[in-house]
């Protein structure tokens, strides 16, 4: 459902809260559980992963996302892609969205890398004649001609990652939503995947991009946010927090 103030805005997260419980004790048994339940002796400790998290993309933005290990990154991923349902707030988005949230996801380990493209594409909402129009063009471009007919469960991480990120580009969502996908694979594949980025603006493609390499989101972004420990402490132009983030981890 869209809450949006204008045409241009792709995506909206309106005081964003993600919330996990965390036990402090071990239980032995579902029965010890339910005893410490009713005594009220269960101690929870919560911890918040998003804390309170508002912006707006705009259509045709590439925003990079920054933060270190534990700052919320992938569970920012996971609640604008719509894997999490966040403990209060609203995300608001418009179109088609391709999530490559985790390497594979989407993927059947048994089917080879070719049937695996009309799964993913029918998983993104593509009919499987929209595939075969697209097929050629996705293997030509993960470099995997040779692989295509080999079931996935003989794929290295990086060749899951080379077909999953030729599907999810190929088949021309409105959003494209990337958890340190471009972090695995040889160098001359990341070049390729950096360039198709960068086209994809053409196509006002908005994209949401989770890297640690900076030079790497400098290249492809416009925008650029900052987590830390699941607050959004900068949001802006790509330079200006880039410089923020480099002094933050001098």
């Amino acid at each position: 459902m869209s809450n949006f103030n204008n045409v241009n805005e792709a995506i909206k997260l309106e005081n964003i809260t993600m919330e996990f419980n965390l036990h402090k004790e071990k239980l032995d048994s579902v029965k010890e559980y339910f005893i410490k339940l009713v005594k009220r002796d269960i101690k929870k400790d919560s911890f918040k992963a998003l804390d309170d998290v508002s912006f707006t993309v705009n259509k045709g933005d590439r925003v990079g996302v920054l933060g270190l290990n534990g700052a919320g990154k992938s569970t920012l991923m996971k609640v604008i892609a719509g894997v999490f349902e966040p403990t209060s707030g609203r995300v608001s988005k418009e179109g088609v969205i391709a999530p490559m949230i985790e390497l594979g996801a989407g993927f059947d380990n048994q089917y080879t890398g070719a049937e695996n493209i009309y799964l993913y594409g029918a998983v993104l909402g593509h009919s499987r004649k929209y595939m075969e129009q697209r097929f050629e063009e996705i293997v030509e471009f993960s470099e995997l001609k040779e692989f295509i007919d080999v079931p996935l469960k003989n794929y290295s991480s990086g060749m899951r990652a080379r077909l999953g990120f030729s599907i999810a580009t190929m088949v021309k969502p409105d959003i494209l939503i990337l958890d340190e996908v471009l972090s695995v694979g040889d160098a001359k594949f990341k070049k390729k995947s950096e360039e198709k980025l960068k086209s994809m603006m053409d196509e006002n493609t908005t994209v949401i991009f989770v890297s640690h390499n900076l030079g790497q989101l400098r290249r492809i972004c416009n925008k650029a946010m900052i987590l830390e420990k699941g607050r959004m402490i900068a949001y802006g132009d790509i330079e200006e927090v880039a410089a923020k983030y480099e002094e933050m981890t001098k």
